[in-house]
């Protein structure tokens, strides 16, 4: 019977080496760097998305809203609330880009309707991502 024939692999690449500990706490300090400079940009961005896409809401509540005035010659009262305009909707009645409620008045304080999303903090008032996004104004 044949032998098989036996090759030997070896165990050592020669002259290949591994990283030093030097070499890879530098890359990760890099790497440290370029988030701490990168995350709070991209961050910034995703803020001013939440209040753009606010703003486009209020305007196509706003389009449901005259809709219905068309219809039934009124806003609805702040007791209806949205939930009047469903139906001129093409969706479901949504909620601000940071889940909370649109709050309605009718009459508004600043014309026949006030439209308001209070932002993250959803509360009155605030500045950067708890800014108001209102229907009377832009927010920019």
């Amino acid at each position: 019977m044949p032998q098989a024939k036996q090759t030997s692999i070896p165990l050592s690449l020669g002259n290949s080496r591994g990283f030093t500990l030097l070499e890879i706490l530098v890359v990760i300090t890099i790497i440290a760097i370029i988030m701490a400079w990168v995350v709070p940009k991209f961050f910034g961005h995703v803020d001013r998305a939440n209040q753009v896409d606010a703003q486009t809401q209020i305007e196509l509540l706003g389009q449901g809203l005259d809709l219905y005035r068309l219809e039934k010659g009124k806003y609805p009262s702040s007791e209806e609330g949205l939930k009047a305009i469903q139906s001129y909707l093409k969706k479901e009645l949504p909620k601000d880009p940071w889940g909370n409620e649109y709050h309605y008045k009718s009459p508004g304080d600043h014309g026949d309707y006030d439209l308001v999303s209070y932002g993250a903090d959803n509360a009155e008032g605030g500045e950067g991502n708890d800014l108001d996004i209102v229907s009377w104004k832009n927010f920019e």
